[in-house]
């Protein structure tokens, strides 16, 4: 059985991260954007994370600009326009694809285990995947869902 510790992806600073480094750990996975109408979520991810940090929440942002061209900045601009804007210290990554041919490994594998409004093809930015501590999706939320409103969800599988 697939789960999230069987991948691995680079960090917004160029390392390799097997994600195995997350077993055990309730995981939020994002794919983000910098000039985009929820840009505004990074400020939500991030109290997400402050709040539930220490109860073994980790949230995982992977850039990505396949939508409308809304993240066109390298690693370096990307990493500092969201420390600088959002205070983000939640751990990012290089960006990605999450669709088609070029998608990332770790997202044809999310989207086929939780599919959404458009099949298991991602709609747009700030679509996000909740793992489970076994690391097996749980719950997919579309862009319009706020940070915010996932806090029931994450204390569940917390809980777990």
């Amino acid at each position: 059985m697939t789960t999230l510790s069987d991948f691995s992806a680079t960090s917004i600073e160029g390392r390799e991260v097997d994600l195995s480094e997350y077993e055990g750990k309730a995981v939020l996975v994002v794919n983000t954007a910098s000039k985009c109408g929820f840009t505004p979520q990074y400020e939500g991810l991030e109290e997400l994370y402050r709040d539930y940090a220490d109860r073994g929440l980790v949230i995982l942002g992977f850039p990505c600009d396949q939508f409308g061209h809304q993240e066109p900045g390298d690693e370096g601009e990307i990493a500092e326009f969201c420390e600088v804007r959002f205070g983000v210290t939640f751990p990012l990554f290089a960006k990605i694809d999450v669709n088609g041919t070029d998608a990332h490994p770790l997202y044809r594998w999310l989207r086929s285990e939780k599919g959404g409004v458009l099949g298991d093809r991602i709609k747009w930015n700030f679509t996000k995947f909740l793992v489970g501590r076994d690391g097996r999706p749980i719950r997919r939320y579309g862009s319009t869902t706020k940070p915010e409103k996932l806090r029931a969800d994450i204390e569940a599988a917390l809980a777990d």
